[in-house]
């Protein structure tokens, strides 16, 4: 594969763009194959249509539940080519949670998982002398102005997924019906808008980069994030002013922490690439065990394979991220994947925020999301 050109496409943050440089730099030297990497905005990676992503890059960094619709769209290429049974066996048993399985559409394996993440608790450890374990203390700290929470699209609709797993109604998979039981729908909706109330309003504005960044502020108080998407490059030293630590996510029940909406990102290899296998062959490469206990997680990577997750090493570098999170991961909901999901995702979000910032009957809220649900599957 010596002179191979490729090209890919990644997010805007040093977690997904710096492990990526890294490691192409090291395939350039084992293989000679030079990967040039483009990145996207936290926004654009979350929304933009994978299929005009694939005719421009050989590689692309995808979030899952966009797996049925690239599906249907042919845009990408499977990875569970023949000869290479024994590498993905690796990859499956090296997942955190539901990782791997996520990237695997009717059968076919669609991407490998480089980074695992799902919504956990950040707290100033310098701040709060232990984070806090039940969503009665979240709301206490922030009545006091301490806590601030990620509501820009997608992230409120991650965030009642999140508490509907955690108080035992897990919402919906890829089963045609509703989203969510009205009752119980209506019940987290209470609880993300009682929160809101205590909330700075441009919350509403904030993904989870905008909190992490507010938070490692000089200056801030700000002292909890409860739901957020982890980010490991925060809870090293020296990173930001103010170092973040990650944690379980905060429980609302007895069912421990259990729910949270499974995030992360996988590496996948377009349909329509010149250079097919050689991008396969980096895709198994940087997802497994070896790469990312070592370059990806040394290169400012959030690892996607328990080898890194169960590394001291790892661990030691980044206070304990992975350790302290990782039961929140392993009890994880997996998104819905189908295709027509994607456009529920973003136009259930911002239902979510108006209904939030307007005031509106909560069950009346949920029954317009769980049409829209429904609709998703025509």
């Amino acid at each position: 594969m010596s002179g191979v050109k490729l090209k890919g496409m990644t997010w805007s943050h040093p977690r997904g763009y710096d492990p990526m440089v890294a490691c192409s730099a090291e395939w350039l030297r084992m293989t000679g194959t030079h990967i040039e990497w483009d990145k996207r905005s936290l926004q654009d990676f979350e929304s933009y249509p994978v299929d005009e992503l694939a005719r421009a890059y050989d590689l692309i960094v995808i979030d899952h539940p966009h797996v049925g619709q690239i599906t249907g769209e042919g845009c990408l290429t499977p990875l569970d080519v023949d000869g290479r049974e024994p590498e993905r066996i690796a990859l499956a048993d090296g997942s955190v949670g539901k990782s791997y399985p996520s990237y695997n559409w009717q059968g076919r394996q669609w991407a490998f998982p480089i980074d695992a993440a799902t919504q956990v608790q950040a707290y100033r450890p310098d701040l709060l002398d232990r984070p806090a374990s039940t969503w009665r203390e979240v709301l206490d700290l922030a009545r006091d102005g301490r806590v601030l929470l990620p509501l820009r699209a997608p992230h409120s609709l991650m965030t009642f997924y999140t508490l509907a797993g955690n108080i035992g109604s897990p919402c919906n998979g890829d089963t045609q019906g509703d989203l969510v039981d009205v009752n119980a729908g209506a019940r987290v909706v209470a609880m993300i808008r009682e929160l809101a109330d205590h909330l700075d309003p441009e919350c509403f504005d904030m993904d989870p980069i905008d909190v992490s960044e507010r938070m490692a502020a000089e200056g801030s108080r700000i002292a909890c994030s409860p739901l957020i998407y982890g980010y490991v490059n925060y809870s090293i030293d020296g990173f930001r002013p103010h170092r973040l630590a990650f944690t379980d996510m905060p429980v609302t029940g007895s069912n421990g922490p259990v729910g949270s909406a499974l995030g992360g990102t996988g590496i996948a290899v377009s349909a329509f690439s010149r250079n097919r296998d050689a991008a396969i062959d980096f895709a198994y490469w940087v997802a497994s065990a070896d790469t990312q206990r070592g370059l990806f997680v040394r290169s400012g990577g959030q690892a996607g394979h328990a080898a890194a997750w169960e590394d001291r090493a790892a661990n030691d570098a980044n206070g304990n991220f992975y350790v302290d999170t990782r039961r929140t991961l392993e009890g994880a909901w997996l998104r819905p994947r189908h295709d027509g999901y994607m456009r529920f995702q973003q136009e259930g979000s911002d239902l979510l925020n108006a209904g939030l910032r307007g005031g509106n009957d909560p069950a009346l809220l949920v029954s317009e999301l769980n049409a829209l649900f429904r609709g998703s599957f025509g």
